[in-house]
């Protein structure tokens, strides 16, 4: 446990209450399914940008990431390139053209709704498939954001680690059940603006109390030299063409992840996206290399040193240590925001992929729109106790749910989703190839151990699936695209 007093306790209690006054805020504001899952396509280019980066990292950019670094030195910037080129292809591939499309094929609110239009798929097996690896992949992903809060609030006020999962999961589903997508993304920029300050902060104040740049180089030279060597691993054998790929393979999974790709079908119009790229790579840019800093600052002075899954608490311990107890408070606050921004955002896609692609489409084709969002506001709850249960084995690495998830969604939608925006001749064979040939390579691949399979899946997923798409979707006919999307 971290020693903390009450004007820690008192910030979390201030953020708590400004989150849930937003909730109740959207609340008024949601009138019908349309608003509590895409909030009535009206976000700007501000929100969209900010909402879109704090989903995207989530926990992991204040445990996973810096709690790497801190393990692996310089290594880490593999992944933090690959995750700054997926996230500017993301924005200027995918952006634009999705929201065009998911307009221009009736509206389509998810992800499975717009593919199954998209290929005039007759049957609606195309959108079962798809809800249905929402609801697996997301059920892990939002057990890692709860496994990132049940180790904040152990750390900080030594709750058990169930009381402490517990709380968190109660945290973030009580504004998602309220105002669903506007809350989600007001609160998501509130706060991608408060991990942002939390980050840059403790690495500023880690590197001064290491004598800057210089003495930080020096403490980790005499630490272990490997740290500072981005080409060799932490005993200092050199980085294999394995790991490189599977550091920088991170980087594909941008174009498949539904809770970011929401943020583009809601944004007001898809000329907004140019300042809202802009935004977000430069929030990224600043974000990640913020994150490195404090694992490698936290390698350098943090003594003892962390052990095992506590290296991902570098972060918790840097701000406890450094910083007044106010400013550290809020710091703290940022995990929280961390957490609840991506973990807000999943539930909301997948209790979405509930109630639009499987209750109306399966079971109720008529359902008013109130009965809807009541089902999605349900479908949230019955979803959370799931990702709760999976929380529940304390020595759970954040980064390790996340990479499993990311993995799932990028292999499974990312080459299916880029193809029904560029390909006019793609037929609905393609769909259901790349979907299922991605999502089974990552689940199968993952159960694999040694030689090959130490590379990370997301890579022979989204190959896999590539290849899928490109060879069964000359088979039947050609789905119809709209003059909009022609490819040039």
């Amino acid at each position: 446990m971290i020693e903390t007093g009450p004007a820690v306790t008192l910030t979390f209690v201030v953020y708590l209450l400004v989150v849930l006054a937003i909730g109740i805020i959207a609340w008024r504001n949601t009138a019908d399914l349309r608003d509590y899952i895409l909030g009535g396509r009206r976000l700007g280019r501000w929100t969209t940008a900010l909402s879109a980066q704090a989903s995207d990292m989530s926990g992991w950019l204040l445990l996973g990431l810096p709690g790497y670094a801190y393990l692996a030195g310089l290594e880490s910037l593999w992944l933090v390139v690959g995750l700054l080129a997926g996230t500017w292809l993301n924005w200027r591939f995918t952006a634009s053209r999705l929201r065009i499309a998911t307009e221009a094929y009736g509206d389509a609110l998810t992800l499975p709704e717009y593919l199954q239009r998209r290929f005039a798929d007759p049957h609606g097996l195309l959108r079962l498939l798809g809800a249905s690896v929402v609801l697996l992949f997301f059920t892990f992903y939002t057990a890692s954001g709860l496994v990132a809060g049940g180790k904040l609030f152990e750390t900080v006020f030594g709750l058990p680690y169930l009381w402490a999962v517990t709380a968190g999961a109660g945290a973030v589903l009580a504004y998602t059940f309220i105002g669903g997508f506007l809350a989600v993304s007001w609160t998501d920029a509130l706060q991608g603006m408060l991990m942002l300050v939390a980050l840059v902060l403790v690495a500023c104040f880690g590197v001064v109390v290491l004598g800057g740049f210089d003495g930080l180089g020096a403490e980790l030279e005499a630490a272990n030299p490997a740290l500072l060597d981005a080409f060799t691993d932490v005993a200092g054998a050199p980085l294999t063409t394995l790991a490189v790929l599977s550091l920088l393979g991170w980087g594909l999974g941008y174009f498949g992840q539904p809770h970011i790709l929401a943020r583009f079908m809601a944004v007001r119009s898809a000329g907004e996206l140019d300042a809202s790229r802009r935004i977000a790579v430069g929030w990224v840019i600043v974000a990640l290399g913020a994150a490195t800093l404090v694992g490698l600052a936290g390698a350098a002075w943090l003594d003892p040193p962390l052990e095992g899954a506590d290296s991902e608490k570098v972060f918790m311990a840097m701000a406890a240590a450094l910083l007044h107890p106010v400013v550290a408070g809020i710091c703290l606050a940022g995990i929280l925001a961390a957490v609840m921004s991506t973990a807000d955002s999943q539930l909301l896609v997948a209790s979405s992929a509930v109630s639009e692609d499987l209750y109306r489409d399966l079971l109720r084709k008529n359902a008013s729109q109130g009965e809807l969002l009541w089902i999605g506001r349900f479908a949230v709850i019955v979803i959370a106790i799931g990702a709760f249960l999976l929380a529940l084995d304390p020595d759970s690495k954040v980064l390790d749910l996340v990479a499993y998830a990311w993995a799932g969604f990028g292999a499974s939608f990312g080459p299916t989703i880029l193809a029904s925006l560029y390909w006019r001749r793609m037929s609905l064979a393609g769909a259901y190839a790349g979907i299922l040939v991605g999502g089974i390579t990552v689940v199968a691949w993952k159960a694999l151990s040694g030689g090959i399979f130490d590379l990370y899946e997301i890579v022979p997923g989204v190959v896999l699936s590539s290849l899928a798409v490109a060879l069964f979707g000359r088979i039947g006919r050609p789905a119809p695209m709209p003059q909009t999307l022609r490819a040039d």
